[in-house]
């Protein structure tokens, strides 16, 4: 494996992260942690396809919500850009928001690097990027979703900064829920699976928990938490 080479470094208000390039591919690192790469993305494609499927299983007994408009999707997390760009690319969906709280990470998208990832799908008239912090947009924002799909971590029980924990909480869990329409659903990306988790979702009132395990090239598998909200 080759040595990575830095090609920006910031420090901001949630600590420091790095772009960095590993011989093809480039790389994420929030405070010394490595966060993700482009070397598969396989996993955060699936977030997006099995929230979209647990939507749409869901509604069959309601073929008029489906068919009378493209259901709306907040993705919570910028990363690399794969899920952005894998939801883009289906028709499917309709408005595609995007909340990111780390202005490099936009800014390598927007003129960097990453750019090879997401640039069509930024240009795309239902993509937007809301440049905040995921909980105070839950917390401030009147939109609702069909369905949210958040990947700002490394899963419930392993994040990178303290702050990104309190999703995860009962009060973090009533916020996504007060933001999904009736039936939609909640898909929350992990490097592993988490039974308190999937306790904590149900606690929370969300119906249908179960978690599906995505195999990548290396390592364990990656995990999807999904739940839908009571209709």
């Amino acid at each position: 494996m080759s040595a990575p080479v830095t090609l920006d470094r910031r420090d901001g208000p949630y600590g420091e992260v790095v772009l960095r390039r590993r011989g093809d591919h480039h790389e994420i690192i929030a405070n010394g942690c490595f966060l993700m790469d482009t070397s598969d993305g396989r996993s955060e494609r699936r977030l997006i396809d099995a929230a979209f499927e647990t939507l749409a299983a869901g509604s069959r007994h309601e073929p008029v919500r489906m068919s009378e408009k493209r259901p709306g999707l907040l993705i919570g997390g910028l990363g690399v850009g794969f899920s952005l760009a894998h939801a883009a690319a289906d028709v499917r969906w309709g408005r595609i928001a995007v909340v990111e709280r780390e202005a490099a990470i936009v800014d390598w998208h927007l003129a960097g690097p990453l750019g090879t990832i997401s640039g069509p799908a930024l240009a795309d008239p239902r993509s937007v990027i809301l440049r905040r912090d995921l909980l105070a947009h839950l917390r401030d924002t009147t939109d609702r979703y069909d369905a949210l799909c958040l990947d700002i971590d490394n899963g419930p029980d392993w994040t990178v900064t303290d702050d990104n924990s309190s999703l995860y909480t009962p009060a973090g869990l009533a916020l996504c829920r007060a933001r999904l329409t009736p039936g939609g659903v909640l898909a929350v990306w992990s490097a592993q699976p988490s039974a308190a988790f999937e306790a904590a979702l149900r606690n929370a009132g969300f119906n249908g928990v179960r978690t599906e395990e995505i195999r990548v090239a290396r390592g364990v598998p990656d995990v999807v938490h999904l739940a839908v909200s009571p209709a």
